[in-house]
């Protein structure tokens, strides 16, 4: 354990120089959120029924998914530096290192959903508390609820985001997968729509996939949508996807090293 928890310190320690791009982000998430909000507060002042969230929790919503993007599956495209292993053939010193493939891509991808989540999120609750509508935790039990269940969020979003890696063996450029994927997640997770919104057929669908407890589940956690008692259970899905996706992600990356041909020298 001691090796992937080394490997990951070392790569937040590099994602956490790129202050910049985390400034322009949070300048581009803040913009995209205001716009979010817009649009809610014109179809609820408009709505004929009674929505299963209020106004106020639909925005506070919307600003969790803008503080935490990174984390949401909607960014979960391949590494680019492991594609680029691949292509040029350096993939084979990462074989070569006397740790688990899988679990050394599954540390970079964890790293990779936490460092820049904590750059923007903070600035994000900064300003979004005081002035745009997030509320606080219902409760202090809801916040404690969220914070466990963000965390196993990471660790499920990290194992999907291995998966759209292990693929790179087969894809290589991993354009099509990356366009794809994360369309299909955000909508899943509740990134451009709170999934309380659907309508109640598409909510038995929802619930069976694993993107709800990325970022949907711990959010309504937060809001008291959902009471503390159910983070257990939530947290229980979580756990049991993330080891769901951490066996086929390994399936594929064994696979793919047993295929994988490097030519040069």
């Amino acid at each position: 354990m001691k090796p992937y928890l080394a490997l990951f310190r070392a790569r937040c320690r590099v994602l956490l120089q790129y202050r910049a791009a985390a400034v322009a982000g949070f300048g581009t998430q803040l913009l995209f959120g205001l716009v979010k909000m817009m649009v809610l507060e014109a179809f609820y002042t408009h709505a004929r029924v009674e929505a299963p969230l209020t106004l106020a929790q639909a925005i506070s919503y919307t600003w969790l998914a803008q503080a935490f993007f990174h984390l949401l599956p909607f960014s979960a495209n391949p590494d680019p530096e492991v594609r680029d292993m691949i292509r040029t053939g350096h993939v084979a010193y990462e074989m070569t290192r006397p740790i688990d493939l899988h679990g050394l891509w599954w540390m970079r991808a964890l790293a990779s959903r936490t460092a820049p989540t904590l750059m923007r999120a903070v600035p994000m609750f900064l300003v979004a508390v005081p002035f745009l509508g997030l509320q606080a935790p219902a409760s202090l039990p809801s916040a404690l609820a969220f914070t466990v269940t963000i965390l196993a969020a990471a660790l499920l979003t990290s194992a999907f985001t291995t998966i759209i890696t292990a693929t790179l063996m087969w894809t290589v450029s991993g354009d099509g997968i990356a366009r794809i994927m994360p369309s299909l997640v955000s909508v899943g997770a509740g990134l451009v729509v709170p999934l309380p919104l659907f309508p109640a057929w598409a909510q038995p669908i929802l619930s069976a996939l694993p993107f709800r407890g990325m970022a949907d589940e711990p959010f309504r956690l937060y809001l008291g949508d959902l009471p503390p008692s159910a983070a257990l259970p939530v947290l229980a899905k979580q756990l049991v996807w993330t080891a769901i996706l951490v066996l086929i992600g390994r399936a594929i990356v064994a696979s793919g090293r047993r295929r994988l041909v490097v030519q040069g020298g």
